[in-house]
């Protein structure tokens, strides 16, 4: 009875990835906020209370869930589910493995803790804070999930549907300024993803991503040079969600205008375009895109490079915390972009340490920024915080982590990344880059501090709202989430040493998706050429 229940939940748990915020976000529609302020009265708090333990209560079962599906991918194979029923490439499938997996844990690992902080007052400064919060949920476990390429660009617009209310909640100028050009350049990024996938169902007749890589790897000529051109269109986009040089520019402003919860939840949104090249042109499209990655890697630490420079010119600390979003991503992208297992390894080990650490520094920026009086998080001198030991220790785990200071999981991360470097043809430039942001991320990192806890002038602290043991909880949550990564850094970087290794493994998963012949499930022994996948199988019809 067990092993039935277990398999019938490994068989719908892609799906219920999906389902689950959906219903969530339904229900709490449905129930609505009319009447709901932080000033209303005793029935209004009543109905406010209910309403944030339905939302914080289903994203921790959320979590225990893709806890639960992490241990399960561990174990090997692919979770495909075929909806109506309708088999692939007929119909759409989702598919779980150890990435997606990996993904939907990020996910809620960084959702929990900005709920909870949300909660401290944020989530009444607008209108379906909660509903659209899930339905954010929603779009990004779509996302990694979903086995259809046009299914992807679906779960985008409803990811980025739900970021473009999420970043004008609470109102203000700044924040619809910066939402305006947030809304105009992702809708010009969904043009030219439609066109993209225009091109490539115009050749290969099918959507499906299993199916579209093993018909581009039969084409030659002109058909592979459009596709080609499509999976050019496809890194613009993605380059543009992950904010990688030149596509950067918008990300710290727009992130310095959200909302302190929605900026950490938005730590999450630029890791999602990086999935997206992972997923996309090192499985699907690899046979097509064997001249693009040394420009990835170019990008990747030009990204890192400007990223820092900015962190170090900027003046205000929420800025300055968005250009270190970009070195992140900059930093992630130089370990796909070199195209070994072992480095796309290492990229994703520092992926969940850099997303719980930028999460937990967009919380402590309005931290103390609500202690600084009229300063905020101007990088001037201001009033003493009245909590300068919290909130201190909070900033140096921090800025250790994110400068890859030993032992937190920044510099483990960094390491794993520079011993993949070593041999390649770009040793010295990924070398000297990454422990050169290193070096600059921390000496941004020291002037923010120097100036916000030393360099006060005598007035008295603001009288506002600042730190208090419900919001504390929250970034030290994430903090603490940091030094467990570090901690377990054996049993994680085994994972992701795995989860390289099955993306690699195309011909398990045409099996898995397809059913076509191909060289047996599992992982593969083959060697490995240079490419994220190993050649694909012939190409032949699905039963």
């Amino acid at each position: 009875m067990l092993d039935a229940l277990q398999a019938w939940w490994w068989t719908h748990a892609p799906v219920l990835v999906v389902l689950w915020p959906l219903g969530t976000a339904v229900l709490l529609l449905l129930w609505g906020d009319h009447g709901d302020s932080s000033q209303g009265g005793g029935h209004a708090s009543g109905r406010r209370a209910w309403r944030r333990a339905l939302s914080v209560g289903s994203v921790a079962l959320g979590l225990l869930h893709a806890a639960a599906l992490v241990a399960r991918a561990d174990t090997g194979g692919w979770a495909v589910y075929a909806l109506g029923e309708w088999p692939a490439p007929f119909g759409i499938v989702l598919v779980l493995d150890r990435l997606a997996a990996l993904m939907v844990l990020l996910t809620h690992l960084v959702a929990l803790p900005v709920l909870w902080y949300a909660c401290g007052g944020w989530d009444t400064r607008g209108r379906h804070f909660h509903a659209i919060f899930h339905f954010q949920l929603m779009g990004l476990g779509g996302a990694f999930v979903t086995g259809d390429l046009f299914n992807l660009f679906v779960f985008f617009e409803v990811l980025l549907i739900a970021s473009y209310v999420l970043l004008l909640h609470g109102q203000g100028r700044e924040r619809l300024r910066m939402g305006v050009h947030y809304v105009v350049l992702n809708l010009t990024a969904s043009a030219l993803f439609l066109i993209a996938l225009a091109i490539v169902y115009g050749v290969t007749g099918t959507l499906n991503m299993a199916d579209v890589a093993r018909r581009v790897a039969a084409l030659s000529g002109s058909d592979a040079r459009l596709v080609q051109a499509a999976a050019l269109l496809l890194l613009v986009v993605f380059g543009l969600k992950a904010a990688l040089v030149p596509l950067y520019a918008w990300l710290p402003g727009v992130y310095a205008a959200a909302s302190a919860p929605v900026a950490a939840l938005f730590a999450i949104m630029t890791k999602v375009g990086v999935y997206a090249v992972v997923r996309v042109h090192g499985a699907v499209l690899a046979d097509v895109m064997p001249t693009v990655w040394p420009w990835l890697l170019a990008a990747a630490l030009l990204t890192s490079v400007v990223a820092v420079l900015g962190a170090l010119a900027a003046h205000g600390m929420g800025r300055m915390v968005g250009y270190l979003t970009v070195a992140s991503v900059g930093t992630i992208a130089i370990g796909v972009a070199l195209g070994t297992p072992q480095a796309l390894s290492a990229a994703l080990y520092y992926m969940v340490a850099s997303t719980l650490v930028v999460a937990a520094l967009f919380l402590f920026v309005e931290l103390v920024a609500a202690q600084r009086g009229a300063m905020a998080d101007r990088l001037q001198p201001a009033a003493a915080v009245r909590e300068p030991v919290a909130l201190g220790m909070l900033m140096l785990l921090a800025a250790a982590s994110a400068a890859g200071l030993p032992p937190l999981p920044g510099f483990v991360g960094k390491v794993m990344l520079l011993q993949s470097a070593l041999g390649q043809p770009a040793q010295v430039g990924v070398w000297a880059v990454v422990l050169g942001a290193g070096l600059l991320t921390l000496l941004a990192l020291v002037r923010a501090g120097v100036v916000m806890f030393w360099h006060v002038q005598p007035a008295e602290p603001a009288p506002s709202a600042g730190g208090s043991g419900w919001l504390l909880a929250a970034p030290w949550g994430l903090i603490g989430l940091t030094v467990l990564v570090a901690v377990a850094a054996g049993p994680i970087k085994a994972y992701t040493d795995a989860t390289a290794r099955q993306l690699a493994d195309r011909a398990g998963y045409l099996q898995a998706v397809l059913g076509v012949a191909g060289d047996g499930g599992g992982e593969t022994t083959r060697p490995y050429d240079g490419r994220l996948t190993p050649p694909a199988p012939p190409l032949e019809e699905p039963r």
